[in-house]
């Protein structure tokens, strides 16, 4: 591509938005590495991890803070970019906020996740809801020294209502840029791995754990499985989807010792499409940097965890 028309489309990217794409289009036009440019902002008097500018480019994090707004008019500068040039995509696009929030995942992709999870299902002759109600499930997710979503496990206790039920189907989705057929499956209790298939487009994977009795209706069942993922990058919140109302829901998420929030909040959703209602501020507790919601009478909708990095 000649230097003309990638000037042209960075002038239109500047003009169009979004943010994230006019300053990943900038930095590749320039040719300047996120090294470079952090050692120019150090010497405007703007310290700027390298982590920050990276997280900016690729849309996961969004600058909003007064700190991260001069080192945006300082970008300008050290891009040559017109002034204001950034920092009025950030203002066209801005939603009432609050710091550097991590970006939710979009409606969009929630949809086509939703749709890969309906194939799936479909391909493996799931019935809608298996013939299983949840009575309690027990969800641990762990966030790696990367900040990337490690893996979780989950102890869930189910009941039949109808006979022969025997195995269930757990839906893992990862972080963008996960790659499904990486991630491992284990049946950790009273269960074991059986089908196992992906879409690696939407970070979706679906496993078959197969239970060890054929469960008559009204019977209840307990059974352990996890996912071990770590191929995404970083991950800024944690969300699961209830189809159908259950019992209990428990969620806690465990932070490496050096990869540590500074902020977390809990939060529900009525629909992938919905506002995020029911927030409330987590602490950090414990030797292993956890944090947890406890969830009762769970109804059809989201219920999550997100966090600040910075």
């Amino acid at each position: 591509m000649r230097q003309t028309e990638t000037e042209t489309e960075l002038a239109q990217v500047l003009r169009t938005g979004p943010f994230h794409l006019a300053l990943r289009t900038a930095l590749s036009v320039r040719g300047l590495p996120l090294q470079r440019v952090r050692h120019h902002l150090a010497h405007r008097g703007v310290t700027l991890g390298v982590t920050s500018l990276s997280y900016w480019q690729q849309g996961v994090r969004r600058p909003r803070r007064a700190e991260s707004l001069r080192a945006v008019r300082a970008l300008e500068e050290v891009l040559a970019l017109p002034e204001d040039s950034l920092l009025r995509l950030l203002r066209d696009g801005d939603a009432p906020g609050e710091g550097d929030r991590p970006a939710g995942r979009s409606y969009r992709s929630l949809m086509e996740a939703s749709g890969s999870v309906e194939r799936l299902l479909a391909a493996m002759e799931s019935p809608v809801d298996g013939g299983l109600h949840t009575v309690g499930h027990q969800e641990r997710v762990r966030i790696g020294a990367r900040r990337e979503l490690a893996g979780r496990t989950s102890r869930h206790v189910v009941r039949a209502h109808r006979d022969g039920v025997d195995r269930y189907l757990a839906v893992y989705r990862g972080d963008p840029g996960c790659a499904p057929s990486r991630i491992a499956v284990r049946a950790l209790e009273n269960c074991r791995t059986g089908r196992v298939r992906w879409d690696g487009d939407a970070g979706v994977l679906v496993a078959e754990l197969l239970f060890d009795t054929r469960l008559r209706s009204g019977e209840t069942y307990l059974f352990g499985y996890g996912f071990e993922d770590g191929t995404g990058g970083a991950s800024g919140e944690y969300v699961r989807g209830f189809t159908f109302g259950g019992g209990q829901y428990v969620l806690q998420v465990g932070f490496d010792e050096a990869a540590l929030p500074v902020r977390c909040r809990r939060f529900a959703q009525a629909s992938a499409g919905a506002a995020r209602g029911a927030r409330g501020d987590l602490t950090l507790t414990g030797r292993h940097r956890t944090v947890h919601l406890v969830a009762e009478g769970v109804r059809p909708g989201l219920i999550g965890i997100d966090w600040d990095w910075e």
